[in-house]
């Protein structure tokens, strides 16, 4: 055993996740070297110290940002490597568990099964029909969802069936009201790969723009999802809340700038005439007046620019 395998694989003893084996030969080679010896100490301390930091729960925002770019790196992926991304023996060709870790993941993987089969499938079995998203009605977990499969408007009614996968296909219908339809709608929104049942959830979720869970879905719609469409949607969801929400008008701006579809700035540009006096608004305009790339934004720019009066 040298220096630099030390170095490789210290982290992993400091956490537990060396075979025994390797921790005692690795535990040898401390006690004989200071160099190392004093790498295991620094590290056990930035551990420590790590350890005592409060832990910051992520926002919304960056979780789905997260998703989505995860989302859109899977779509544009090779399917082999998909493939190789899903096969748990890849994982475990790359890495060294204890036989202690190794035994708790298959006890914890086995009873999560267990318990997740208890959870989806009903007392009256598969073929129950239209059943409860979760127990005594309540919302289903985003855990339990595999995806969203279908969206559509009950003819007839102001009410929305949504069909979404488990194990087994299952469906749910409810008022847009109904805090499960929403919950499942804020789901395909954030996490399904299929982009039409993305926008045919924005759509759906832009008729209720007040709840503000519901408008920080169309943000995040509105500034992450990979199809222009959805995109789009969100946007025109959002457009008429540009004047009273900061926020908004800031999600707005930033989609001017920075999105890829001409189709979808052109509409940001268009959204926010009524708040081209403000400063930051003023600001991007300027900016988009000399530096951008496109000429009709530009134009655009410069027309809106001309438009307002000079500030004294």
């Amino acid at each position: 055993m040298n220096c630099d395998w030390v170095k490789a694989n210290i982290t992993l003893y400091v956490y537990d996740e060396l075979a025994d084996d390797s921790r005692y030969e690795l535990e040898q080679h401390v006690h004989r070297c200071g160099a190392c010896a004093a790498e295991l100490d620094n590290l056990r301390s930035f551990r420590t110290t790590l350890s005592s930091a409060p832990q910051l729960e992520p926002t919304p925002n960056l979780l789905t940002a997260s998703r989505m770019r995860l989302q859109e790196a899977l779509e544009t992926a090779e399917q082999h490597h998909g493939w190789r991304l899903l096969d748990p023996m890849t994982w475990l060709r790359q890495m060294k568990f204890s036989s202690a870790l190794a035994a708790a993941l298959l006890i914890v993987g086995f009873a999560v099964g267990i318990a997740t089969a208890w959870r989806i499938v009903p007392r009256g079995g598969p073929s129950s029909g239209l059943i409860a998203a979760g127990p005594n009605g309540t919302a289903p977990t985003e855990a339990s969802i595999a995806g969203i499969r279908q969206i559509t408007q009950v003819p007839g009614s102001d009410k929305v069936e949504i069909k979404y996968d488990t194990t087994v296909p299952q469906r749910l219908e409810g008022s847009l009201s109904d805090q499960r339809i929403q919950q499942l709608l804020l789901f395909a929104a954030r996490n399904n790969y299929n982009p039409g049942v993305r926008q045919d959830s924005v759509n759906f979720l832009s008729q209720k723009p007040d709840d503000m869970h519901i408008r920080e879905s169309l943000k995040s719609s509105l500034l992450y999802d990979s199809n222009p469409g959805v995109r789009l949607k969100a946007l025109e969801s959002l457009a008429p809340y540009v004047e009273e929400d900061t926020e908004v008008r800031d999600a707005v701006l930033q989609a001017l700038q920075s999105d890829s579809n001409p189709g979808v700035r052109a509409e940001a540009i268009h959204f926010l005439v009524p708040v081209r006096g403000d400063s930051s608004v003023r600001q991007v305009l300027q900016k988009l007046a000399t530096e951008d790339k496109s000429e009709f934004m530009r134009r655009q720019a410069s027309r809106m620019l001309a438009s307002m009066p000079e500030i004294d």
